[in-house]
Formats: C-alpha cells, sequence, structure tokens
C-alpha cells in the first residue's frame, strides 16, 4: 500500500512516526467497488474501515414501506465506516454503498484497534478524527435535519456544488426526506431565487 494521499489525510488530525506508519501500512489492502456495490449492508457487522481513492459512498437506511433513506454522502478522501456500530460491537443499522465505481484502501478493524493499543499517535490520530467529524461535523447535522426545512437543507447541500452534482435526483430527495416531486418543486423554487 503506497497511498500518499491517505497518510496526508491521517497525518493532517495527527502526524504518525515511520514505526505507526509501517504497522499500519501492513494491514492495509486496496479494493475496488461497483456501482451500486454494498461496502456493509444493515444488520452485518462492521469488520473494516475504509478511506476513499476515488468515487461516492452514501449511508442509508431502509424505512418500513422499503425506501432508502439517505443520511450522508462521502467523497474522495474521506474515511467511512459504521463508527457507533464498531464501537458498540453491534451489527450496523445502516447500509454503506458505492454510489459510483469505488477505489478504497480498507483496513481491518480488529487490527485497527489493535494498533491503536500500541501506538499512542495512531490513538491521538483517531480520537481528534472521531471528534472533528462525529461530534464538530455531525452536530449541525442532525440540528439541520430537526429545525431546518427541506429546501433550507437544499440550500446546504447546494453549497458544496461538486457533490451536488454528482449526486442523482432520487438520492438527493431521499436525504431530504422528501418526494422526486417535491425536489423538483424546491429546486424550481430556488433557481428563481
Amino acid at each position: 500500500m503506497n497511498n500518499l494521499e491517505f497518510l496526508k489525510q491521517i497525518n493532517s488530525y495527527y502526524p504518525l512516526s515511520d514505526e505507526t506508519t509501517a504497522d499500519l501500512a501492513k494491514i492495509c489492502s486496496e479494493e475496488s467497488f461497483q456501482k451500486n456495490e454494498h461496502l456493509l449492508e444493515s444488520g452485518n457487522m462492521a469488520r473494516y474501515y475504509y478511506f476513499i481513492q476515488s468515487g461516492l459512498i452514501g449511508y442509508y437506511t431502509t424505512d418500513d414501506e422499503g425506501n432508502n433513506r439517505y443520511k450522508i454522502f462521502f467523497e474522495e478522501n474521506s474515511f467511512v465506516a459504521s463508527t457507533s456500530a464498531i464501537i458498540k460491537n453491534e451489527p450496523s443499522e445502516f447500509s454503506i454503498i458505492a454510489l459510483e465505481d469505488c477505489s478504497v484502501i480498507k483496513y481491518p478493524v480488529k487490527a485497527f484497534r489493535e494498533l491503536l493499543e500500541k501506538h499512542h499517535d495512531l490513538a491521538l490520530f483517531h480520537i481528534r478524527y472521531l471528534e472533528k467529524n462525529w461530534v464538530v461535523k455531525k452536530e449541525p447535522l442532525e440540528v439541520s435535519l430537526k429545525f431546518e426545512t427541506a429546501k433550507q437543507r437544499y440550500l446546504l447541500l447546494l453549497e458544496n456544488k461538486p457533490l451536488h452534482d454528482r449526486l442523482k435526483q432520487h438520492h438527493i430527495a431521499s436525504y431530504l426526506g422528501v418526494t422526486p416531486t417535491q425536489l423538483s418543486r424546491i429546486r424550481k423554487n430556488t433557481n428563481k431565487l
């Protein structure tokens, strides 16, 4: 495994020693997923962490009527996992799917958690990553879901135009919790602004 962007992202949270980097490289492998292929299905144990080298990934749950409800999307240079399922050692409550053909670096949960015990610098990376991405970034998302209208959330999604443009309309509608027809109305009204 020789991915400079992977290590650059990790080191942006906390710099790793050469020894830690070498140990981490030993447990990493590269894998490709085709569009619409699952990295993890709801009800299964989360066995891997992933780093997206290329492609787009979505997290979704399925409601009682069988509709997929997208929770969040991840682009290149993002770390992806069912973090709460890993922490609780329980099956994942949501699925992780490739929305485009994807290339990832994957590393097993068990081996990575053993390295966290062994390497203080890797543990500090992990803590800082979780703080930034699962507390600082996630809280505003949860507040947005609870208090903002679909139109307000659509405008927020539009702020990341490259991501917006990569998503299919049914993914956006699902993410906003609206029907495709309602999304069309929101888009029409937004274009008038």
